[in-house]
């Protein structure tokens, strides 16, 4: 089985060639950071009006890479949902007319569950395993059961930890995207210099927020006796670096706790999304999974941030779950992994 997968739902046009087997055959994307990094973040119609640009010359690249032509695939999946409904558009538009001109089978993927199975691409990860999903859009932890298959344990109430990072960089005058940045700067700086707080981290239940913590910075920034000088923008990055990595951690342990209780044969804590390259956070899950009893996965950095190979390999592993999807689907702007999870309550929540 070869399957041509296409991202399009923010702000990287992409597309890649996987096959049934776990290899990837192309990765292409073509991302719009120099076009959005005037605004400090995601321009919705500049990133609709990029994927139409730039899809032809993105799916050409890729098949070219993978040594095959259109005739060589035998299913064509992308992303449907959720994202930036106009850019989501573009991609779903040119899979479906590659399927119906090819006759072969057109696959919706749940953009969120592209960056779920990137383990059982990259790792042969076994169901069932816990996840942290942390990205510029989400923060969830979830246990994953199989394709379809999700239990959401705790969400974002406000803000996801890849906006924070964003958010904060902005505030700090860094480039976007602003999770890179921090963490280049943070590399230099004194994590114990700024006292900042790490929002809900003795809460009941699994949920997580974010927003405190970016007015936190904010008036850390205003105390401040003039403009910030290097070092403390380097003080203030690691500060904040370390207050998201233990929020995160510390919100993750219960739910770590709960997964080994309701799947005794879990063996897995997989953490994937944009969020998850970042290298501090990566060793700090390490040591949870550790002390948790769990193996810990993740992604290759290229593969934790948008890409089309994650979308071929969720459209490989739903194709065998439950073959492809009708050529009317609609693609959707907020589309959960658990749908059965009560809705989550706060300001600015995400669904």
């Amino acid at each position: 089985m070869i399957v041509l997968g296409i991202e399009t739902s923010c702000d990287e046009t992409a597309a890649a060639v996987v096959t049934g087997e776990r290899e990837i055959l192309a990765n292409v994307i073509a991302t719009q950071i120099a076009e959005h990094r005037p605004y400090g973040g995601v321009v919705p119609e500049i990133a609709a009006r990029s994927h139409l640009a730039h899809i032809d010359a993105v799916l050409r690249r890729a098949l070219a890479d993978a040594g095959i032509g259109i005739g060589g695939i035998d299913a064509v999946a992308a992303a449907a949902g959720p994202g930036l409904i106009g850019g989501v558009l573009v991609g779903v538009t040119a899979a479906k007319a590659i399927a119906a001109a090819r006759g072969i089978p057109f696959v919706a993927v749940n953009h969120l569950e592209g960056h779920a199975l990137t383990p059982r691409l990259t790792d042969d990860v076994p169901f069932p395993y816990l996840l942290l999903l942390t990205s510029g859009g989400h923060c969830q932890s979830l246990i994953v059961r199989g394709p379809g298959d999700y239990t959401r344990l705790g969400t974002t109430i406000d803000d996801a930890a890849g906006e924070a990072f964003d958010k904060a960089a902005k505030m700090m005058g860094l480039a976007y995207p602003g999770g890179p940045q921090i963490e280049r700067w943070a590399e230099t700086g004194d994590a114990r210099r700024f006292s900042l707080p790490r929002p809900m981290l003795h809460a009941p239940g699994f949920d997580f927020s974010f927003s405190g913590l970016k007015t936190a910075v904010r008036q850390a920034l205003d105390r401040l006796p003039g403009d910030p000088t290097d070092a403390d923008i380097a003080d203030l990055s690691a500060s904040f670096q370390a207050a998201v990595t233990e929020t995160l951690c510390g919100r993750l342990a219960p739910a770590a706790a709960a997964f080994r209780e309701a799947c005794p044969a879990g063996r897995c804590l997989v953490v994937a999304g944009g969020v998850a390259a970042n290298r501090t956070l990566r060793a700090a899950l390490e040591t949870l999974a550790a002390k948790s009893g769990l193996a810990f996965v993740a992604p290759p950095i290229k593969l934790c941030t948008d890409n089309g190979a994650m979308i071929a390999w969720a459209g490989v592993e739903r194709l065998r779950a439950f073959g492809g999807d009708p050529l009317d689907f609609k693609p959707r702007p907020r589309w959960p992994l658990d749908a059965a999870a009560p809705k989550a309550r706060g300001a600015g929540v995400k669904a």
